[in-house]
């Protein structure tokens, strides 16, 4: 079931462009960039088919609420995801709204190809900081996930498609423990080598805690001043907002949420949580607008 567009045209670097500075310009309130990922993070481990009619509704209303990007889907094997098996589908059936960036995950060459064929605004690479998770979770070594972006990003080479690098495990591995600041900002680097538009910290399994989250996020801006960083955190010890007004102090002004909380990742030792956007909204609606300023 295809929905119909909307009526005005969008122009990709309209929407994509946008200011690194948090501060609106002659406003003293804070201008947040919401991500809304449930379409793909919070989706991929229901063990119950969602339908794809189901999937389409729900990010067509998504886009009605003024976040800034919107995940919605996962250009990976049917037999790795089989829940996003109908992601060409959905990219096909969506009503797009022109102010807002539809996002997809692709984990190599081939997703790249099927992302590009799909009409997505972006797509984002995954690589996480501790070596371990990254072996569990892609089968592959840090240096081998690397080495296959530089295939991804021959694929998108000469379109318009935007590439924005994440980083699992930047705050804690369930398996490894606390993973060295050195080998994120080395991630980020590397992300920035293949020309990454931003990167993002992922709290996999909800280990950061907010003095944590203020130096990370300081070091990572002072070494890399021009890499628009977007945070997403998981509230499995309930530091979740803790997080997000940490990462608010100390210059993020994007951050990734999912309606309702659903979520987590699939290799997680505990419990993981991720952070409602919804009530991430809700706890700082004062002087709120639709569009995402508090």
């Amino acid at each position: 079931m295809k929905s119909s567009s909307f009526p005005r045209k969008r122009e990709p670097s309209v929407v994509r462009q946008r200011s690194l500075d948090p501060r609106v310009r002659g406003d003293d309130r804070q201008r947040i960039f919401i991500h809304d990922v449930v379409a793909r993070d919070g989706f991929q481990i229901e063990p119950n088919w969602i339908p794809t009619e189901r999937k389409i509704e729900i990010i067509d209303r998504l886009s009605q609420t003024g976040v800034a990007k919107i995940e919605a889907t996962s250009f990976v094997s049917p037999k790795a995801v089989p829940q996003l098996r109908d992601a060409a589908e959905v990219m096909a059936g969506i009503r797009r709204n022109p102010d807002v960036t539809y996002v997809a995950l692709v984990p190599n060459a081939r997703g790249a190809e099927r992302a590009l064929a799909a009409k997505v605004d972006e797509v984002v690479l995954v690589v996480s900081a501790s070596e371990t998770h990254n072996r569990a979770n892609v089968r592959r070594s840090v240096d081998e996930s690397f080495a296959g972006f530089t295939e991804v990003l021959a694929a998108l080479r000469g379109s318009d498609v935007g590439m924005v690098g994440a980083i699992a495990t930047a705050f804690g591995c369930p398996f490894e423990g606390s993973v060295p600041e050195s080998q994120v900002l080395d991630c980020i680097g590397r992300y920035v080598d293949l020309g990454v538009r931003g990167v993002t910290f992922g709290d996999t399994t909800g280990m950061a805690n907010p003095r944590q989250v203020q130096q990370l996020v300081g070091r990572a801006r002072e070494r890399f001043p021009g890499v628009e960083l977007t945070l997403h955190f998981h509230n499995t010890r309930g530091m979740g907002l803790a997080n997000v007004v940490a990462g608010l102090s100390a210059g993020v002004a994007c951050f990734e949420g999912c309606l309702g909380g659903l979520g987590g990742c699939p290799l997680r030792a505990s419990i993981s949580i991720e952070c409602s956007r919804l009530r991430a909204v809700w706890k700082r609606s004062w002087g709120t607008s639709s569009r995402g300023r508090w």
